[in-house]
């Protein structure tokens, strides 16, 4: 889905560790919009959680945030979202979409030998078990997750729905359980879909455990008409420290980004910089 960058509001700060940025909790508005080391127990993400700043109206937790990593260090992570929506997969019952797994991608990011981390909703690993499973064995690629369903966090979050309040950390939680089953080295990253998040999904998704990944370079590869406008987005908008948002299902909605990942991580690399997972970016 397309990205955009959010709106502050109000004076609640989000305080994460010093490699990462800090910023007002805000509330989005719909706009136009090196291999990881492996261990034998899941990564858990080293942010230290988010509480409210003193004198705010809430003292409780809220879940961690962060949007890009260290600015000294010349890395960048490449982030790619699997989406899966009730839509979308209707679409593949009826073969209007053969697959919204895009293998090429897959085998492109294989042949460049780029690290990346994966955010895979819930309802896409229902539906590519076996990928997911290769994935999760792959030295290349971390994986997180990004909800059940694709469903917004707020209200008029594109047009992806709104899961209710009373079900978002059972949402989310459905989606840890699912990569858990097949991935024994599952990463805490988690992706809130479209971006959309404010601060009651962040208090009510801090049990979960996990720390939400944002981005500050939107790929726009989401319903792009070509390869260039994306791999012109993401080269004129990365720095140090940028996590990049792409997305790995392809189909209609994402049918260019195997086109744009070659240029771009040329590109990239030919500029100086390492490509490495969100782990990686922030581990030190």
């Amino acid at each position: 889905m397309t990205w955009g960058k959010h709106v502050a509001a109000g004076a609640l700060l989000l305080t994460l560790v010093a490699c990462s940025n800090t910023r007002p909790v805000e509330t989005p508005q719909t706009r136009a919009p090196s291999a990881p080391v492996r261990t034998a127990k899941p990564i858990r993400p080293t942010i230290a959680p988010v509480q409210a700043k003193p004198g705010a109206s809430t003292n409780a937790k809220l879940m961690p945030v962060l949007d890009h990593g260290p600015r000294d260090r010349k890395q960048i992570a490449l982030t790619f979202d699997a989406d899966l929506t009730a839509l979308m997969r209707r679409r593949l019952v009826s073969g209007k979409v053969k697959s919204y797994y895009n293998k090429a991608l897959i085998d492109e990011l294989h042949a460049l030998h780029v690290p990346a981390t994966m955010f895979l909703t819930g309802m896409w690993m229902e539906q590519y078990p076996d990928v997911t499973r290769q994935l999760a064995n792959d030295p290349l690629f971390e994986l997180g997750t990004h909800t059940y369903d694709h469903r917004g966090f707020t209200k008029h979050c594109y047009t992806l729905g709104t899961v209710p309040r009373d079900q978002m950390l059972a949402d989310v939680r459905r989606a840890i359980v699912e990569l858990d089953r097949v991935d024994p080295h599952a990463t805490r990253w988690f992706r809130f879909p479209g971006g959309c998040y404010d601060t009651t999904a962040l208090h009510e998704l801090a049990p979960a455990g996990v720390t939400a990944v944002g981005l500050d370079v939107p790929g726009a590869d989401g319903f792009a008409k070509s390869p260039q406008p994306i791999i012109k987005q993401v080269l004129d908008h990365v720095q140090n420290g940028s996590i990049v948002v792409l997305h790995m299902h392809g189909g209609d909605n994402a049918p260019y980004t195997t086109q744009a990942v070659g240029p771009i991580v040329r590109q990239l690399r030919a500029r100086g910089y390492q490509l490495v997972t969100v782990t990686e970016l922030v581990s030190h």
